[in-house]
């Protein structure tokens, strides 16, 4: 019988894809969601309920799966949590692919989930993604209005488009040779956020640029977003890595042999999303 593969966050940004991908492949794919009767996944996948964060959904949903795609949507406050739903996922399934970041060698909740993975799963693939590109969808309604107003316009990042990070998940779950490995997810180049700003706005045919605001600016609307504390950190890292480039990965082409693809792509194939409403 063709495998079974569970896809956990099976709606979001990335799991989206590794359900298009397994199905593409011929595998027989479970996708657990929150609100099945949204999904709108292609057909073919076996849509149920659940909430990845308790082990009995986990659990019920990994039944007859030889494999899963894992997404922890918790916070650090939150990590402790993810040990008791890898020891239910670890009773159904022998291989996880994780969807991680290159913060989990500092610790936080990655590093710690990264921890309970090893300890349960006898076969694991860690996915450490610098930044997704998908996040610039942020700036939407500000490209709309032709300027997008942040910090730290020259801090260059190698953000992934995360229609690898899903090739590469799919990889990883369906061939051997990965087990044990942690990849580093990366785009082929370091971009500077003026950049991005500039090739969302040539693609989408908007007349937008980038207007520089302080940290100090920025920090009262991105503390509502995210809480005092997260925003504090996040823009304590951006200071620090404004003058230096994330590094460039080689293992996405490593595993997929071919180039990782462009932001200027990634762009472009969202072009509809910053397309005036």
């Amino acid at each position: 019988m063709t495998p079974l593969i569970l896809v956990t966050g099976a709606t979001g940004n990335t799991g989206r894809h590794v359900v298009a991908g397994l199905l593409a492949e011929g595998y027989r794919v479970r996708a657990l969601t929150r609100d099945p009767e949204r999904a709108a996944l292609p057909e073919g996948a076996d849509v149920v309920a659940g909430d990845v964060r308790r082990p009995a959904d986990v659990a019920a949903a990994a039944r007859g799966a030889t494999a899963a795609y894992l997404i922890w949507p918790g916070t650090d406050d939150e990590a402790a949590g993810a040990g008791e739903v890898i020891e239910a996922l670890a009773r159904r399934v022998g291989r996880v692919v994780y969807l991680s970041a290159t913060e989990a060698e500092e610790g936080g909740v990655w590093g710690a989930v990264e921890r309970a993975i090893r300890d349960s799963v006898p076969q694991w693939t860690f996915l450490r993604v610098s930044g997704l590109a998908v996040n610039a969808l942020a700036w939407s309604d500000q490209i709309h209005r032709g300027v997008v107003r942040a910090p730290f316009g020259r801090m260059r990042r190698s953000l992934v488009h995360e229609q690898d990070v899903a090739a590469v998940a799919v990889r990883a779950l369906v061939d051997d040779g990965h087990a044990g490995r942690s990849y580093v997810l990366t785009g082929p180049e370091a971009i500077s956020q003026i950049d991005q700003v500039r090739v969302i706005a040539e693609e989408a045919e908007h007349d937008a640029v980038w207007e520089e605001q302080t940290a100090a600016d920025a920090r009262p609307a991105l503390a509502a977003e995210v809480g005092e504390d997260f925003a504090d950190m996040i823009l304590a890292a951006w200071a620090a890595s404004a003058d230096t480039p994330e590094p460039v990965s080689q293992d996405v082409a490593r595993v997929l042999g071919r180039p990782p693809l462009t932001f200027r792509q990634w762009a472009r194939d969202h072009r509809a999303d910053f397309a005036a409403s």
